[in-house]
Parts: C-alpha cells; sequence; structure tokens
C-alpha cells in the first residue's frame, strides 16, 4: 500500500483535465474499501456539472486524467485557432462523432481543432442546433483550461479565445480579397 503513495501525482485542491467531463478540482484524497480491496482515490469535483468522480490512483494514467496544460500547449491551441478550418466532406453525423470523440479525448489540440472547425462568422450560414451544441461544449472545455492555465476569469478565456478565432477570420477575408 506504501508503493501507491509515492505514485500520487497530484495534489488536494489541485486542477485537472479528467477527458470525459473536462476541468474539475481535486477535493479529496481518500481511502476507501470496495469489495475487500482499500483503494486510494482522488475525489475530483466538476463545479458546474455538480458532480463527483472518484478515480482510483493506479486508474489515473488509464483514464487518461492529466494536468492543465502549460503556456506551450496553450499557445499550441491558439495558433489552431488562428489557422483556416478543415472541414472533411463527409455525412454530418460522421463529422458530429468525430467532434464528439475529440472533445472526450481530454486533449487540448483536439479540443482547439473542433472549436476553430465549428466556429461561424457572422457572415457564414447559420449553424444546425447540433453543430451550435457541440461548438459550445468545445468552447466551454478550452476557455476552463484555459482560465485556470493563465490564471483568468472563464469569461476572459472566452475573450481571448474568440480574438483568436477573429484572427483567423480577418486573414480569411484578406487573402478572399485578394483573389
Amino acid at each position: 500500500m506504501e508503493k501507491s503513495k509515492d505514485n500520487k501525482k497530484y495534489k488536494l485542491n489541485q486542477y485537472v483535465v479528467y477527458p470525459s467531463h473536462g476541468v474539475g478540482k481535486i477535493t479529496e484524497i481518500v481511502e476507501q474499501e470496495i469489495a475487500g480491496t482499500k483503494l486510494e482515490l482522488y475525489v475530483i469535483y466538476f463545479e458546474e456539472d455538480k458532480m463527483t468522480l472518484r478515480v482510483p490512483i493506479g486508474k489515473v494514467t488509464s483514464t487518461g486524467m492529466r494536468s492543465i496544460s502549460d503556456t506551450n500547449l496553450i499557445d499550441q491551441a491558439f495558433t489552431i485557432l488562428k489557422s483556416n478550418a478543415k472541414t472533411k466532406k463527409t455525412m454530418w453525423s460522421r463529422r458530429a462523432q468525430e467532434y464528439e470523440s475529440k472533445i472526450n479525448s481530454g486533449d487540448i489540440i483536439a479540443l482547439s481543432e473542433v472549436v476553430r472547425d465549428l466556429h461561424r462568422n457572422p457572415s457564414q450560414s447559420e449553424q444546425s442546433y447540433s453543430e451550435r451544441q457541440l461548438y459550445e461544449s468545445a468552447l466551454d472545455r478550452l476557455a476552463k483550461e484555459v482560465s485556470r492555465s493563465r490564471g483568468i476569469k472563464e469569461i476572459e478565456a472566452i475573450s481571448n479565445i474568440e480574438n483568436q478565432l477573429a484572427k483567423n477570420a480577418k486573414n480569411a477575408a484578406a487573402i478572399s480579397a485578394a483573389i
């Protein structure tokens, strides 16, 4: 049992990313007996969903749980937001599954690709309900991680993300004007 204490990657009150739920805060590190086996667990609280998740310390790697992205990774994500959208010409249901998979992957780069690809400028056609839902879900997760990484409010993080997307729109407008 002592061995697992050495394996603790995360600390109390640390924010982490759990792939299928987004950013949560470690509120406790407890030992519980489950089916006759003692397990050490991270207790993670997801404020927006009012949900608590218990993750065995030994299963952290296999679940894909990770620390909040560092500045370099956030910068890479912002670079992706400024790049051109890459929309495949496959059926919407197939693309929607791919977007959902990227959102739930816990990968900030994949998340920024979804935000970039589903973002609509005022001059573009209206989004369908499902497109808007996926976009808002991806934007929310990205904003939560950016806010925790940079120590800013979520509304500021959304503003930063939208500024990056606007730079992409300006680049696209300049290219189409030059053609």
